[in-house]
């Protein structure tokens, strides 16, 4: 029996692999799609780049920190880097054989070939002279003979080879400019068969005319990610987002986090290398021949043949919001509940679209955190500055990748009079909310949209998010509150309904699973269900231990890492948690309260992580509409009833799938709620 001392957390970190692991099993599963899983192999290529870029830079930036400190705090970021590289490359091992003995000789059973340089055919190769005439001016080199001098930078994630000379100490660098020419050629052939080469091999073919009179040894791909953070000093005057504007290209310029090489690379080049970029042992990973698999988003599929990809499954049509003609008489009389991508980000563009031109509304306030390059929500705020409308828009500045894009829209949005506020040093805007006034009957009425995902209409046809449109009177109030904090207005907000970070998020969520433990005790009925992306918080996860050892049954449905340990006898034996990974990005977030059979339903942009608790501003909304929270429960018990796409989470971190019971049918969770609200909405 384990002591309250000895409870145990998973290094978040190691615990993210497993998830990755989890993208990899899709792109094995034979029946997946074969295009889909070349996408699922793309997905774990730029879910990889990124955790270099953050986490493992993070952990390299912590063995800067004095030794004594890094033992009172239990910080061992070289034993944790060492484990990860261990696992990455048991990782990428697998990755190559899933690539090469399997994607590729299917795609050849497909009549689709990838022809690398050494099979062209004279054809061919006179083809990939003429291509690389074409595009020799964006392909640039350099020659290093001064190890020393460090005028070798390469950029991030930036395809490059190294070509060796006879002599071992001199060394080429060249650019493969897949961003200025894409990826993948697409032979023209005179056959039924489709030939599809690499850039990569077409600059290859071609190198020698780059060095004339040197003979050339070897050509070697190689890949450099940098660390992604800014750095940036909160406490020098000026707008943030100037700030982060201005130091934007440090993203190139950050430390070396990996050096990503071809395997093949004689041991002498890979030390030149190390030598000039200065990295050490540990930051040199051995690959394949080509990098950069997530340019595999577009690969082409010439054939055109529709069971190479997902079965088309169209946007299921609202039954209230699709032929509403006024969005604020259905909203007014009813709450409305719209899930992506199941149903249409188009209901969230009409809504602004309506509030842009509608005389009666007077006021329009958003949250912005990622928003596409171009987008309906942007056009209608600006339609609605220009219609005389008061709009305050919240910029993040510090969406990570996206700081650029969101301070652009800013700007504009500024420059057309609406009020713009940016972000505030030391946190997140991560919540996703919209509160348009209306005048109505001499007073200003509230309109509010609560949701789990970015106003992104691309992202919500890909991300499983949840939202609602609700006119309730005491949420929009409460509301109006939280913009009032991010305008300035209000240091605290008062709120008995909302759940806002980082002011009360994290009580109201510690006072609910106390009182589930309380009631566990008292032999009152007592359940916790939560679904999220990432479980981290230490306080919130020992609240789940106690409640675990109180007989407490937690449900909990986790698509990403989590530090809880489910399933440890003593321990958190009362806590069974599974993990979706499929067609779809899981990106909801709800949670369910059993309150002695009176239950209580949230949803919101709020994970169970110290960040959302404590360092963004949140908004978890209760759901009163008993259809709605009816719709929500429904959706939630088909993904905890998941027998096929569902991964066990457990200690050994094995990713089991959860096996079908006997007489049980399959249960494809996305599927069942695409064809459940299908059902609901039609019928």
């Amino acid at each position: 029996m384990l002591k309250p001392e000895d409870k145990i957390l998973r290094h978040r970190d190691l615990n993210w692999l497993s998830f990755n692991e989890r993208v990899l099993q899709e792109a094995q599963d034979p029946t997946t799609p074969l295009y889909e899983r070349l996408k699922f192999l793309a997905i774990f290529s730029m879910n990889l780049d990124e955790y270099f870029r953050v986490r493992v830079s993070q952990l390299r930036q912590m063995k800067r920190v004095e030794k004594s400190i890094r033992k009172r705090l239990a910080l061992k970021p070289n034993k944790t880097v060492k484990e990860i590289l261990r696992e990455v490359r048991k990782q990428q091992e697998r990755f190559g054989e899933i690539y090469r003995e399997e994607i590729i000789p299917e795609l050849e059973r497909k009549g689709i070939y990838l022809v690398h340089k050494e099979a062209y055919t004279p054809l061919q190769e006179e083809f990939a002279r003429r291509y690389f005439q074409k595009i020799k001016d964006c392909v640039k080199t350099v020659v290093v003979e001064d190890h020393d001098e460090g005028d070798l930078f390469l950029e991030n994630n930036q395809l490059y080879f190294m070509v060796l000379f006879p002599d071992s100490e001199k060394f080429g660098i060249v650019n493969i400019p897949t961003e200025e020419c894409g990826r993948f050629i697409h032979f023209t052939s005179e056959t039924k068969a489709h030939e599809i080469t690499f850039l990569d091999d077409v600059v290859k073919a071609n190198i020698a005319h780059l060095f004339p009179g040197d003979d050339i040894d070897g050509i070697y791909e190689i890949k450099l990610s940098r660390d992604a953070e800014l750095y940036i000093d909160d406490e020098v005057d000026g707008l943030l987002a100037e700030k982060i504007y201005e130091s934007l290209n440090q993203r190139s310029e950050g430390q070396p986090t990996r050096l990503l090489y071809d395997s093949a690379m004689p041991v002498h080049a890979q030390k030149v290398l190390r030598k000039t970029l200065k990295l050490g042992k540990i930051d040199m990973m051995p690959g394949g021949r080509y990098h950069n698999f997530s340019d595999y988003f577009s690969f082409p599929d010439p054939s055109e043949n529709p069971e190479l990809h997902f079965e088309e499954m169209p946007a299921v049509k609202h039954a209230v919001l699709e032929n509403a003609t006024n969005y604020f008489d259905v909203i007014s009389e009813k709450d409305q509940a719209v899930h992506f991508p199941y149903m249409s980000f188009d209901y969230v563009e009409r809504f602004l679209q309506q509030a842009a031109v509608d005389e009666q509304v007077k006021e329009i306030k958003i949250s912005i955190y990622r928003v596409a390059d171009e987008s309906i929500v942007t056009s209608s705020l600006l339609k609605a500055v220009k219609n005389g409308k008061n709009v305050t828009v919240f910029i993040e500045a510090k969406a990570r990748f996206d700081e650029k894009n969101n301070i652009d829209w800013g700007r504009k949005l500024e420059d057309e009079g609406a009020k713009v506020i940016y972000s505030y040093p030391k946190i997140k805007v991560h919540s996703k909310i919209l509160l348009v006034n209306r005048e109505e009957e001499g007073k200003l009425k509230g309109y509010a949209y609560i949701g789990t995902g970015n106003f992104n209409s691309k992202t919500a046809r890909i991300y499983c998010d949840h939202a609602l449109f609700t006119a309730h009177e005491k949420i929009t109030s409460e509301l109006l509150r939280v913009f009032q904090v991010l305008e300035g207005e209000l240091i605290i907000p008062r709120a008995k309904h909302l759940l806002i970070s980082p002011f009360s998020t994290r009580k109201d969520f510690s006072d609910m699973i106390t009182r589930e433990i309380t009631n566990a005790k008292m032999g009152k009925k007592a359940g916790i269900t939560a679904k999220m992306n990432s479980l981290e918080d230490k306080e919130i996860i020992e609240l789940l231990y106690d409640a675990s050892e109180a007989g407490v049954s937690v449900r909990l449905l986790v698509r990403g890492f989590t530090c809880l340990l489910p399933g440890v006898k003593g321990l958190s034996e009362n806590i069974y948690m599974t993990s979706i990974v499929d067609r779809y990005l899981e990106h909801g977030r709800i949670y369910l309260f059993e309150n002695d059979g009176n239950e209580e339903l949230y949803f919101g942009s709020a994970d169970w992580m110290t960040r959302n608790l404590d360092r963004r501003i949140e908004v978890i909304a209760p759901l009163y509409d008993e259809d709605i929270a009816a719709e929500f429960k429904d959706i939630l018990e088909i993904q905890l009833r998941d027998n096929m796409k569902a991964r066990i989470q457990e200690p050994l971190e094995k990713n089991e799938f959860v096996q079908k019971k006997r007489g049980e049918k399959d249960i494809r969770s996305q599927y069942e709620i695409y064809n459940y609200l299908k059902q609901k909405h039609t019928s």
